[in-house]
C-alpha cells in the first residue's frame, strides 16, 4: 500500500514523510546577525592566534636562556646578580594586578563604572610599579657592568625578561586606551569584546612571568 505525503498529497512510497522544498520553513539569520556573529569568531579565532604565537616566541627563549645559563664568561652569575626580595615584590605588584584586572571585567559585564575603572586604575598603577622595579633591576646591573653584551647568560636574560616587560608596557597603553574607549562609547558589545581579549592577555603575562620567576630568580639563586 502506498502512502501519502498529507503536505502535498503525492505519493510517499519510502514513507520518509518529508516536506516538500517550497513549503518549508526558513529560519535563516539576517545579513546583519550573520555579520555579528562572523565578526566574533574572526576575532576570538585571531586573537587566540596572536595569543598562541607569543606563548611559542617566549618558550623559545625560555629554552634559550636554559641552554646559556652557564655561560658566564667568568662574568656575575644569577647568584651575584639577583635581589630576591624586589622580585618578589614585583611577582607581589603583578598577581595583584591581575586580580584586578578579573575586577575591572566583572564591572565592564555589569555596567558599573565605580568598579571598572577603580579596577582598571589598580592594574595601571600596580603595572606602572611592577615596571618601574624591573627598570631599577636593570638600571643597577648595566651599572655593575653586567650588562646584556657582558656574557651570553646575560644576553639571555635581559631578553626574556625585557621582552616581558615590553608586553608589560604594551599591555598599558591597551589599558589606557580601553577606559578611554569605554568612556567615549560606553560598554558596547564589541567593547566588551576587546576587554575580555585585554584580560587574558594580561594573565597570560602573569603566567609568563610565573615562569621567569621560577626558572630565573629562584633557580638561579639556587644553582
Amino acid at each position: 500500500m502506498t502512502a501519502f505525503d498529507a503536505a502535498s498529497g503525492q505519493a510517499d512510497p519510502y514513507r520518509l514523510g518529508h516536506v516538500p522544498v517550497g513549503s518549508r520553513p526558513h529560519h535563516t539569520l539576517g545579513h546583519a546577525d550573520r555579520g555579528l556573529a562572523s565578526k566574533r569568531v574572526t576575532t576570538a579565532y585571531g586573537f587566540w592566534i596572536f595569543l598562541l604565537s607569543d606563548m611559542v616566541m617566549f618558550s623559545a627563549f625560555f629554552a634559550t636562556y636554559a641552554v646559556l645559563v652557564g655561560n658566564t664568561a667568568d662574568g656575575p652569575s644569577g647568584r651575584d646578580l639577583f635581589d630576591l626580595s624586589s622580585v618578589a615584590l614585583e611577582t607581589a605588584f603583578l598577581l595583584t594586578s591581575s586580580f584586578a584586572v578579573g575586577l575591572a571585567s566583572i564591572g565592564a559585564r555589569a555596567r558599573s563604572g565605580t568598579w571598572f575603572y577603580g579596577a582598571m586604575v589598580a592594574t595601571f598603577v600596580l603595572g606602572a610599579a611592577f615596571l618601574a622595579l624591573e627598570l631599577r633591576e636593570f638600571a643597577s646591573m648595566i651599572a655593575r657592568d653586567a650588562g646584556p653584551t657582558r656574557s651570553a647568560f646575560l644576553s639571555a636574560f635581559f631578553t626574556l625578561v625585557g621582552c616581558h616587560g615590553l608586553h608589560i608596557t604594551v599591555g598599558l597603553l591597551w589599558l589606557l586606551t580601553m577606559m578611554a574607549q569605554v568612556f567615549a562609547k560606553g560598554y558596547r558589545a564589541d567593547i566588551l569584546r576587546r576587554m575580555l581579549c585585554f584580560s587574558l592577555f594580561w594573565h597570560a603575562l602573569d603566567i609568563v612571568w610565573v615562569a621567569i620567576f621560577t626558572e630565573v630568580y629562584l633557580m638561579g639563586l639556587v644553582l
